[in-house]
C-alpha cells in the first residue's frame, strides 16, 4: 500500500513538472494566416510601373500587382500597404513607421534611392552627351550614398525595430536598370552612362545591406534575379522611357511577379510564392479594403513630393544649346540647331538628331513580351 502511494505521488510530481515546463517555456512566434504585414518604402515597393493603382486619394501609386500585395494575398496576411512613390527616409520615418506595432509580424522596405536623387540623375544622364554632365551627377549621388545615407538608414532601422520588436524585417534592394544599350528613341544614355548608373545601384545596395545587417535585418539583393530583364532586354521587367512618364524606369508587372515576388516572399515567409491567377485575383479583391485603409493616412501621404524622371524636351535642349553656342564652332552651332520634335508625346521630346545620329528607321511593333508596358517608342 505504501509503495503504491509513493508511485502515485511520483507520477503526480512528474506531471506537475511537465505542466510547469509547458507554461513557462517560450513559444516560437506564430506566422499564420491573418498575421500583420506592413510594407514600407518608396516607389519600388509601392508598385509604381505596374500601371494599375488603388484609389486611395494619394499619388503614392500603390498597386495590387506589387510584390507586397501578392505576398499578402498568397499567404493570407493582413497587409497595411504604407509604401509610397517619392518617399525618402524622412518620409518613411514620419508617415509610415507609425503603422508598426508589437503585433506586426512582417515588414518589408526599400528606401534610399530618392534620397540619393536617382530620378534627377537619370534625368541628367538621359540628355545627349553635349548637354549632359552624367558623370558629375552620378559622382554626386555616390558621394551622398557613401557619406550621408548610412546614418539615415541606421536611424530609420532603429525606429523600425523599436516599434516592431517581434517582426521579421526584410530590406529590399534595387535592380540594375540598364543592359548597355539605349533602345528608346527619346533618351540618350550612352553605354558609359548606363554602366555608371548600374554601378551606383551596386553601391547603394552594398551600403543598404551593411546598414540592415547591423540592425539584424535581412537584406535581399535583386540584381541577379533581374539580370537579363533590364531596360531594352528581350523581355523587360523594368520599364524604359514610358507614357505616362511616371511609369519610366520602374519594375513592371513582370518585375514584381517574376522578379521581386519569389525572391522577397521566400526570405520573408520561408516559402517562395508565385503569382498564380488565384493569388492575383485575391490581391485585387483586397483593393477596396486597402484603399479605405490608406485613405486614413492620405493627409500625411499628400506631403510626400513625387520624384519623377524628366525626359529631354525640345525646349530644354534649345536652352542648353544657347548656353553652349558661344563656345562652339560654326559647324557645331548648325548641328546644335537640328532639334526636331517626336510625335507620341505632343512634340515634347527630341530625336536622335540632337545627338548627331542618323534619323531612326520607323519602328515596327514590338513582339509580344518585348515590353512590360508596351508604351515606349523604340529605335531600331
Amino acid at each position: 500500500m505504501k509503495l503504491r502511494l509513493v508511485r502515485v505521488l511520483a507520477a503526480l510530481a512528474a506531471t506537475s513538472l511537465v505542466t510547469v515546463g509547458l507554461v513557462t517555456s517560450a513559444a516560437p512566434p506564430s506566422y499564420a494566416a491573418g498575421e500583420s504585414y506592413v510594407a514600407l518604402g518608396d516607389s519600388y515597393s509601392s508598385g509604381t510601373g505596374t500601371r494599375t493603382y488603388i484609389n486611395d486619394g494619394t499619388e503614392c501609386l500603390r498597386s495590387t500587382y506589387a510584390y507586397a500585395s501578392l505576398t499578402a494575398a498568397a499567404k493570407g496576411y493582413t497587409l497595411n500597404f504604407r509604401a509610397c512613390s517619392g518617399a525618402v527616409v524622412a518620409d518613411v520615418s514620419s508617415t509610415q513607421v507609425g503603422a508598426l506595432s508589437s503585433s506586426t509580424r512582417f515588414v518589408t522596405i526599400s528606401v534610399g534611392g530618392n534620397d540619393a536623387g536617382f530620378a534627377d540623375v537619370l534625368t541628367e544622364c538621359a540628355l545627349p552627351a553635349w548637354a549632359s554632365d552624367c558623370a558629375g551627377a552620378v559622382a554626386g549621388a555616390r558621394t551622398f550614398i557613401q557619406s550621408t545615407l548610412p546614418g539615415r538608414l541606421g536611424t530609420l532601422y532603429t525606429a523600425i525595430r523599436t516599434r516592431a520588436p517581434n517582426a521579421k524585417v526584410v530590406v529590399v534592394g534595387y535592380p540594375k536598370i540598364f543592359m548597355g544599350e539605349d533602345c528608346n528613341i527619346a533618351t540618350f544614355f550612352s553605354p558609359e552612362d548606363e554602366a555608371a548608373l548600374n554601378n551606383a545601384v551596386v553601391l547603394i545596395n552594398s551600403v543598404t545591406a551593411s546598414a540592415s545587417s547591423a540592425k539584424g535585418f535581412t537584406f535581399v539583393n535583386p540584381v541577379s534575379r533581374f539580370t537579363g530583364h533590364a531596360v531594352c532586354d528581350s523581355t523587360e521587367w523594368i520599364n524604359g522611357f514610358s507614357n505616362p512618364v511616371r511609369e519610366s524606369y520602374h519594375p513592371n508587372r513582370l518585375g514584381h511577379s517574376s522578379g521581386y515576388l519569389p525572391l522577397v516572399s521566400g526570405v520573408l515567409t520561408g516559402t517562395s510564392v508565385a503569382a498564380t491567377p488565384a493569388v492575383t485575383a485575391a490581391a485585387q479583391d483586397d483593393a477596396t479594403r486597402q484603399a479605405a485603409l490608406q485613405r486614413t493616412y492620405a493627409e500625411q501621404d499628400r506631403k510626400i513630393t513625387p520624384k519623377l524622371f524628366r525626359p529631354p524636351t525640345e525646349e530644354r535642349l534649345r536652352e542648353l544649346a544657347k548656353e553652349r553656342v558661344s563656345t562652339t564652332t560654326p559647324g557645331e552651332r548648325g548641328r546644335l540647331g537640328r532639334l526636331t520634335p517626336v510625335g507620341p508625346w505632343g512634340g515634347t521630346a527630341v530625336t536622335p538628331l540632337a545627338r548627331w545620329r542618323r534619323p531612326p528607321v520607323p519602328a515596327a511593333p514590338d513582339p509580344p513580351g518585348r515590353r512590360g508596358d508596351g508604351a515606349c517608342t523604340r529605335r531600331r
